[in-house]
């Protein structure tokens, strides 16, 4: 029965603009359903089109089948248009080397750029809450986050494709389950919520309520935490641009004036950089690492920071990552091991179907292809390092990528950068170390490393 007075739940709709066409996404759990249920119920208000997106995991069996079946029913009592797609997020991550929650997280968003870039949708709406926010913050502190770490979940992330929205971020999940109790609507549980496995699932059920014994608001607080350092990025962004073009130089001095840049880093200016404040200093020293495809821990920075302030000429640092550091009279030099010319890479060329060993790699593939009908002459493919401009087509993203960002998001840096294959067939790139690409038609790439271990 539904009750006599109209149950409510906050949204933040200034995320919301009349027109939009909006696809939340449907896991079927309560954050998701409450969601769906109260934008469904102000659409006409707000001016929405609504749509639903279920994608299914491959993982749970049946219990997930039931999901599925769930929201796919939802949404059709709610006369929403709905979305839905299957991955296999256990081979995913076995492909990718990545826990089985960053997996599912990857597919999931990838397949929501997908249904963005579709242009069905402008956006997608996911069903964080405050709750989410408090754990991921929690989880970002433990894993050592910088402070634009401890911003949390952002309410809006743009990507190429469209916007990634999170209005329900200041609602409870105490709060979404009593407006579903009062709305009369059911939701499904996910068993693997409870497996303490998973990081973020101890979080939930040991630390969190350890932590509130001591501060009952710790949740609120934590939000709120969040807000603040999200807020204070912004204007650090800002602020580090403005400061890194005064200060960060290309390359080398020459004599007679200017500077020779190529394959020499970046410079900063030691005299300016050690009289600013040390939050900015650590900051403008972390964008030149950044910028040099390094990302550097907080005792490197530290280590940094000495070597400008007290350091000799001459004096060199080498940190993890392949990053190294000289300290001049007048400048603090960054640059990445392995930028000068290296002994060329060999090129292995191998049949399709065939098999390849190649040491320079410490990998061998195996190319395994069904039979092409009308095409009986021999097809090859090269085993090479990548170079500058190589594009791969990620599995369950939309358009090619190029290898450079790719390897950014893996967070490749200094010499094991400098030194990472590709499998090249008939123009395309159809295999990548440690990457899980667009499958090629009638091609499948089987790898293991030349002691044995399988490497994706």
């Amino acid at each position: 029965m539904r009750p006599t007075k109209p149950a409510t739940l906050a949204l933040d709709t200034s995320l919301l603009k009349p027109g939009l066409r909006l696809a939340v996404g449907l896991s079927g759990g309560a954050d998701s359903v409450a969601l769906l249920c109260a934008l469904a119920e102000r659409r006409g208000e707000l001016g929405l089109v609504l749509h639903a997106a279920h994608l299914h995991h491959g993982l749970r069996g049946d219990e997930a089948d039931g999901d599925l079946a769930f929201a796919r029913a939802l949404a059709s009592r709610l006369g929403v248009p709905f979305h839905e797609a299957r991955v296999d997020a256990g081979a995913a991550a076995k492909a990718s080397g990545e826990t089985l929650e960053e997996a599912a997280r990857r597919l999931r968003y990838g397949w929501f750029r997908q249904l963005l870039s579709s242009g069905e949708v402008e956006a997608v709406a996911t069903a964080h809450t405050r709750d989410d926010q408090a754990e991921t913050v929690l989880a970002k502190f433990l894993r050592g986050a910088w402070t634009e770490g401890l911003a949390g979940i952002a309410p809006k992330v743009e990507t190429p494709e469209g916007r990634i929205l999170r209005p329900l971020l200041a609602a409870t999940r105490v709060e979404v389950e009593a407006y579903l109790g009062a709305l009369g609507q059911d939701w499904r549980e996910d068993s693997s919520n409870r497996h303490l496995t998973f990081t973020r699932n101890r979080i939930r059920h040991e630390l969190l309520p350890l932590l509130e014994s001591w501060n009952p608001r710790l949740r609120e607080h934590l939000a709120q935490m969040a807000q603040l350092a999200r807020d204070e990025e912004i204007w650090w962004q800002a602020e580090v641009l403005r400061w890194a073009g005064q200060l960060i130089l290309p390359g080398r001095p020459v004599r007679g004036g200017g500077r020779a840049s190529a394959g020499d880093g970046l410079a900063l200016d030691v005299t300016r950089l050690v009289a600013l404040a040390p939050a900015l200093e650590r900051r403008l020293l972390r964008h030149c690492a950044e910028q040099l495809g390094a990302a550097i821990d907080f005792p490197a920075t530290e280590a940094l920071r000495l070597l400008a302030h007290t350091g000799h000429a001459g004096q060199k640092l080498q940190l993890a990552g392949g990053l190294r550091a000289e300290r001049t009279p007048r400048e603090l030099r960054l640059a990445l091991a392995g930028e000068k010319a290296a002994e060329p890479v060999p090129e292995y060329s191998v049949a399709i179907p065939g098999e390849v060993t190649a040491p320079a790699f410490g990998v061998r593939l195996r190319i395994e292809a069904d039979a092409t009908p009308g095409k009986s002459e021999s097809r090859m493919a090269t085993l090479r390092n990548w170079r500058p401009g190589d594009r791969v087509r990620l599995r369950y993203s939309s358009g090619p990528h190029k290898v450079k960002e790719v390897l950014e998001r893996l967070r490749v840096t200094g010499a094991s950068r400098a030194l990472w294959p590709v499998l090249e067939a008939e123009g395309r790139i159809v295999w990548m170390r440690g990457v899980e690409l667009e499958p090629a038609r009638e091609i499948r790439v089987v790898a293991t490393s030349l002691q044995d271990a399988w490497i994706p």
